[in-house]
């Protein structure tokens, strides 16, 4: 994960996304992105967590910790602009399964989540993604994920 998140510039900023994703709150769950790579299929998205989150009213509200589903939601969705670029703009994507999913640290309001995506193959059908979610450094998701691209028309 060599890329020093801290002094990236913003690629895409929430505007752009909601361009690109058909997403809108609160289901939005990617607030920019801070690197592209499309030779080597790679993206890293950020997404901010705050307090104001309608899930922490409900999910541990003494001790309030975003859904581990809500990650790899952020994480499908940074795949998704991910597939975009990589020229599949008509299509929308859609997740088809979850493999490997690892939560290994809770992940609670002030942190930021920075969402590494690689892309282990993209096609006109669909495609998989190695997907990590990092708060300060530190790996707290991490999963492959499937998804198909489906004609916008279709849904």
């Amino acid at each position: 994960m060599g890329v020093a998140i801290d002094s990236q510039p913003v690629i895409l900023n929430v505007k752009d996304i909601t361009k690109i994703l058909p997403h809108r709150y609160p289901f939005l769950l990617v607030d920019k992105i801070i690197y592209l790579n499309l030779e080597e299929n790679v993206i890293i998205g950020q997404k901010n967590v705050t307090m104001n989150e309608q899930f922490f009213a409900g999910h541990f509200p003494d001790v309030p910790i975003m859904p581990g589903v809500l990650v790899l939601e952020a994480l499908a969705q940074t795949g998704g602009i991910l597939a975009h670029k990589k020229g599949y703009s008509e299509k929308i994507a859609v997740l088809l399964n979850v493999n490997n999913a690892k939560f290994r640290k809770p992940i609670i309001p002030g942190d930021i989540l920075t969402l590494h995506v690689t892309g282990l193959h993209l096609s006109n059908n669909g495609g998989r993604v190695l997907a990590k979610a990092l708060v300060n450094g530190q790996l707290a998701v991490e999963a492959e994920l499937g998804f198909a691209l489906v004609n916008k028309e279709q849904l």
